[in-house]
C-alpha cells in the first residue's frame, strides 16, 4: 500500500469520535482514503464524520455501534463494503476501569474485556476473510503498554491488553501469508480522554494522539516486503512525579 495518497481505499477506525481514533481518521481522511468511524454515542459520531468528511475527496461514513456486540460490528463491516471493500481496519476503541480484585464489579470486567479484546476478535473475524478476497490489508490493533506491564488495580486492563498482543501476534502468523499484515501499537501515557479525563496542556510531556496517528500512517507506507508487527511507544521525557 503505497505511501501519500490513499485514494480508493476504505479504513475502518473504531472509538473514532475523538481522542486517537479521531486522530487517525482525520490522517486517513486527509489522504483521501473512504473512512468508516464508530464509536458507542451516535451523535458524536455523527459530528466527527461532519468534520471529516470535508477533508478530502474519500467518503466519511459514521455507523454508531458498541464493540461488545457481534451486529454491531458486523454493520461496521458492511458499511466499509458498501464503499468499495475493506482495505484498512484500525481497532482503536477501549475503556478502562481500575480496581483491586475484590472490588473489581463483574459489570467492569466485562465491559473491558468485551470492548478491549472481544470486540476486536468480532471484527478481525469478520474483517481477514474480506481482505483475503481483496489480496490483502492492514490491521492495527491499538494496545497499551499495560500489555507487558502489569500495575496494582488492573487485573482487568491488564487482562484485556495482555490479550491483545497474544491475539495480534497469533493473528500474525494466521494471515500474513495471505498479505494481511498484522501490528499491535502499544503506547503509554496518552494526552486524551481516556477513562473519563480531558486532555490538558499540563500533559504535553505525554504522547499526543497525532503522533499515533503518524505511526498507522507510516505503517500503511511501509515497504510490502517487511512487517513491524509490535511497536512501542513512550514519552521522549516523562512528566515529573
Amino acid at each position: 500500500m503505497p505511501g501519500g495518497s490513499l485514494a480508493g481505499k476504505t479504513a475502518i477506525v473504531t472509538g473514532s469520535s475523538k481522542g486517537i481514533g479521531y486522530s487517525i481518521a482525520e490522517a486517513l481522511a486527509r489522504a483521501d482514503a473512504n473512512v468508516v468511524i464508530n464509536a458507542r454515542n451516535g451523535s458524536e459520531v455523527q459530528r466527527a464524520a461532519e468534520r471529516l468528511d470535508a477533508l478530502g475527496t474519500g467518503h466519511v461514513a459514521a455507523v454508531p455501534g458498541d464493540m461488545r456486540s457481534y451486529d454491531d460490528v458486523r454493520r461496521m463491516i458492511e458499511a466499509a463494503q458498501d464503499l468499495g471493500g475493506l482495505d484498512i481496519l484500525v481497532n482503536n476503541a477501549g475503556v478502562g476501569g481500575f480496581a483491586p480484585i475484590d472490588q473489581l464489579s463483574l459489570e467492569q470486567w466485562d465491559n473491558i474485556i468485551g470492548t478491549n479484546l472481544t470486540g476486536v476478535f468480532y471484527a478481525c473475524r469478520e474483517a481477514v476473510p474480506r481482505m483475503r478476497q481483496r489480496g490483502g490489508g492492514w490491521i492495527i490493533n491499538i494496545g497499551s503498554l499495560a500489555g507487558k506491564n502489569p500495575f496494582a488495580g488492573g487485573a482487568a486492563y491488564n487482562a484485556s491488553k495482555f490479550g491483545l498482543l497474544g491475539f495480534s501476534e497469533a493473528m500474525m502468523l494466521d494471515v500474513r501469508e495471505h498479505g494481511i499484515r498484522v501490528c499491535c501499537v502499544m503506547p503509554g501515557s496518552v494526552n486524551t480522554y481516556f477513562n473519563d479525563k480531558d486532555p490538558s496542556p499540563e500533559n504535553a510531556w505525554m504522547i499526543q494522539p497525532g503522533d499515533i496517528a503518524r505511526i498507522v500512517m507510516d505503517l500503511l507506507a511501509f515497504p510490502e516486503n517487511a512487517l513491524p508487527s509490535r511497536i512501542e511507544v513512550r514519552p521522549t521525557r516523562p512528566g515529573r512525579r
